[in-house]
């Protein structure tokens, strides 16, 4: 199938252009070249907007009204993937916050059943928590945080269809746990930590791959005590940003990317169910959570997660940092990518790679979305 796009900006992964054949089989594409004389399987005109890498979200809790925490199982992992695809995302994790051992067990087995049934969008898992810390577990649940043990250990090691990503706290595990869950091929991500600097840059001499929403839940950078924070900006991990207006100061955000680069800068969601819906609350694990101006909150105050989608976090982060789009893109696309050891098949426009793609207007408004090359309906998001 030859598919046209014209009429706008096409972020492809050495150039852009304002038009482009792409030649698709197998949900891959085949072949990227200039528009030619023969007449293609479909034109898609882009009005003056862009057509960029489908975005790649490594924490998705929910969307479409579901919770990932409440409903382990593949129809419910396919509407919070379809939520999503509305604005843009091409690729998810679905995030499964602290929780029981036998929960964390059967979530793992959902995303293998949701891979193995091909599940638009699905490439792994994140386990967030929980092993984390008290005092920074945010709405995390203080009676579900547990240590990493042996058995937790073996269970996060099994090998997976998908990739699997676990956020944990630097003080609450050994450099060798991480170590042995690096060689199995997890990604360690530091998150919900009171860490100091020396324990962090520990855990990440044994492998540490990322931190998780960089700057929230963790220790602050300070002069004297430079903290999780200080660990971040001083080593070559990733780390994800939630840019909702509300998680990070505006000047935070510049600052992140500037220290970091748009290479180690992943745009995350942390979306709850909320996120292509008109609801106005939901319950995670028992606590009731309002949803009011775009943010999530519980009765005291704490955030509860975000209301934000990938489209708006492009969009947001454009604005604040005034970077060219196929920069701001590439932080929610080639860097994700990257992050999770998928950059050979994800995260750019040009041959060999998976023909997802998301076409944004001029406004930086979601108005298309393909996963392998099929297009996904949007007509729900930009009704809601």
């Amino acid at each position: 199938m030859i598919v046209r796009f014209q009429g706008g900006r096409i972020a492809l992964a050495a150039a852009m252009a304002d038009a482009v054949d792409m030649d698709v089989s197998g949900g891959m594409v085949g072949a990227v070249a200039p528009p030619s004389r023969t007449v293609p399987d479909r034109i898609v005109d882009l009005k003056g907007g862009w057509l960029l890498p489908g975005f790649i979200d490594t924490q998705v809790n929910g969307g479409g009204g579901v919770l990932f925490n409440d409903h382990v199982d593949v129809d419910s992992i396919a509407a919070i993937g379809a939520a999503h695809a509305r604005f843009g995302t091409t690729s998810f994790l679905p995030t499964l916050i602290s929780d029981t051992p036998a929960r964390i067990a059967d979530a793992l087995d959902a995303v293998d059943a949701a891979i193995e049934r091909g599940v638009p969008g699905v490439v792994g898992i994140h386990v967030e928590g929980p092993f984390i810390s008290e005092a920074k577990r945010g709405i995390h649940e203080a009676q579900r945080i547990r240590a990493l043990d042996a058995d937790m250990l073996a269970l996060l090691s099994r090998p997976r269809l998908g990739k699997v990503m676990l956020t944990l706290a630097p003080e609450l595990c050994r450099p060798e746990d991480v170590a042995a869950l690096t060689e199995r091929s997890v990604i360690v991500a530091a998150g919900h930590s009171n860490a100091a600097y020396d324990v962090a840059q520990a855990t990440i001499a044994a492998g540490l791959r990322g931190f998780t929403h960089l700057f929230n839940a963790m220790s602050p950078l300070h002069h004297r005590k430079p903290g999780m924070v200080g660990a971040a900006f001083d080593s070559d991990c990733y780390c994800g940003l939630i840019v909702d207006d509300v998680h990070l100061h505006p000047a935070v955000v510049r600052l992140a990317i500037r220290a970091k680069g748009a290479d180690r800068i992943m745009l995350v969601t942390d979306a709850m169910p909320s996120v292509g819906t008109r609801d106005g609350e939901f319950t995670l694990q028992g606590k009731r959570i309002e949803v009011r101006d775009g943010i999530c909150r519980f009765e005291d105050g704490t955030l509860a997660g975000s209301h934000l989608d990938m489209a708006s976090a492009v969009r947001n982060t454009a604005a604040i940092t005034g970077m060219p789009l196929p920069a701001v893109a590439a932080m929610a696309s080639a860097t994700p990518a990257n992050f999770l050891g998928l950059e050979a098949t994800h995260g750019s426009i040009a041959a060999g790679q998976r023909a997802d793609w998301v076409w944004l207007d001029a406004d930086l408004q979601p108005r298309g979305t393909w996963i392998g090359g099929i297009e996904v309906d949007t007509a729900a998001s930009l009704a809601a």
